[in-house]
């Protein structure tokens, strides 16, 4: 199958449902986009500003003259329970981790972590996977050279030395982690060739690369990277998955580190074996670290940092609300929410984010929030029914 055929066949196996049997080859070919335009800078959808709601925060963490940043977290089976992990340092820096019990409304004190974690290189990223036997462990990972990983079978409470999965690196490993259906999990992440082979050097002109991983055994061992996609023209990084309401296609949202282009997306119908070349998404959706959930009613959020060419919030933790069609088709979506006023040109979200049994949408990260101090660790819980309503937007 040809590499550009796979977004339009993920876009008709979403779009063509039992009901509609006797009308499919009608309705692929209104659904199936001929062409996506080049994506333009500037986008048209509303923006609404919640960076002055207290109402939504509630604070993870923070030091006097401390910088913390970078945080993911997990929300465990019980609905409740999240872990945050996130490093004393941008990126690099011993690892905190730090537990809430009532879905991310108030955050324990620093817990106890192994020796090992103060030695962590880069952001820490932390998943949950399970077993084909149903054992559930906790993995963590740093990155680098080499990749380490550390996990926990008994939800966090005590966790195994950062050790290296393989001899081979990368940046913000491993930024998505999704589960196949297979029952193996693939894990994606990036590097700009100083790290994959423990070079250390960067070239003058790098070449940016998207690896995929994959674990056939509850993620206690990984496999050595395959490429998802490189280019040296363009920097493209921080792969954020999606996957499809049915199943079928699986997406990377890319932030494109160059700043010459949007965010692109690449897409797999065939749980990642191969991929579609990249394609330029619309502005409303360009920015760094793309974390994405489904919401109650099926729509998707994808928070990040802002970096688009010229929006008037670039720089500024955001979210994007629309639907799976949008990210196929190349349509800017709903609206977005600006979350939080950043007081620093760029360095702030990179987004935990999970949903409760409720609905309400949980996300987490660092930012510059006061003009002149060290970033720190908030949360917001967000109620899209209410802030919609709050709002008067509307939606279908």
């Amino acid at each position: 199958m040809l590499p550009s055929a796979l977004a339009w066949l993920c876009l008709v196996a979403a779009s063509l449902a039992p009901d509609n049997a006797g009308n499919q080859a009608e309705k692929a070919q209104s659904k199936a986009p001929s062409k996506v335009s080049l994506a333009q800078p500037g986008f048209s959808i509303p923006q609404f500003d919640l960076s002055s709601d207290q109402s939504l925060r509630s604070l993870v963490d923070r030091e006097a003259g401390q910088y913390l940043g970078h945080p993911t977290t997990v929300l465990l089976e019980d609905g409740k329970t999240m872990l945050c992990v996130y490093p004393k340092g941008h990126g690099r820096g011993p690892i905190v981790l730090k537990r809430s019990t009532d879905g991310g409304h108030s955050w324990s004190e620093r817990l106890p972590v192994p020796k090992s974690w103060a030695s962590s290189k880069e952001t820490p990223t932390i998943h949950r996977v399970v077993d084909g036997d149903g054992t559930k462990r906790l993995i963590l990972f740093s990155g680098l050279y080499p990749i380490r990983m550390a996990s926990s079978e008994d939800d966090g409470a005590s966790w195994s030395e950062l050790s290296p999965i393989g001899d081979f690196g990368g940046i913000v490993a491993m930024s998505s982690v999704m589960r196949l259906k297979d029952g193996r999990y693939a894990a994606w992440f990036h590097d700009d060739g100083r790290f994959i082979h423990g070079l250390g050097r960067r070239e003058k002109a790098p070449v940016f690369t998207v690896y995929q991983s994959l674990s056939g055994d509850g993620g206690r061992s990984w496999s050595p990277p395959s490429i998802v996609c490189r280019m040296r023209e363009i920097h493209l990084c921080e792969p954020g998955a999606i996957r499809s309401p049915d199943g079928t296609c699986i997406a990377l949202l890319l932030r494109e580190n160059a700043r010459k282009k949007n965010s692109h997306v690449v897409f797999s119908t065939d749980e990642g074996a191969s991929w579609t070349e990249p394609r330029e998404l619309p502005a409303a959706l360009t920015g760094d670290r793309h974390t994405a959930c489904y919401t109650k009613d099926g729509r998707l959020f994808v928070t990040f940092r802002d970096t688009g060419l010229s929006s008037k919030t670039q720089g500024d933790w955001v979210a994007w609300v629309g639907s799976w069609k949008d990210i196929i088709e190349g349509s800017e979506g709903q609206y977005r929410l600006r979350l939080m006023d950043n007081k620093h040109s760029w360095d702030c979200a990179y987004p935990g984010l999970v949903r409760l049994p409720s609905g309400c949408l949980v996300t987490t990260t660092y930012g510059h929030w006061d003009k002149g101090q060290p970033p720190y660790i908030v949360t917001l819980h967000l109620r899209l029914a209410e802030l919609e309503k709050r709002l008067l937007i509307g939606h279908k």
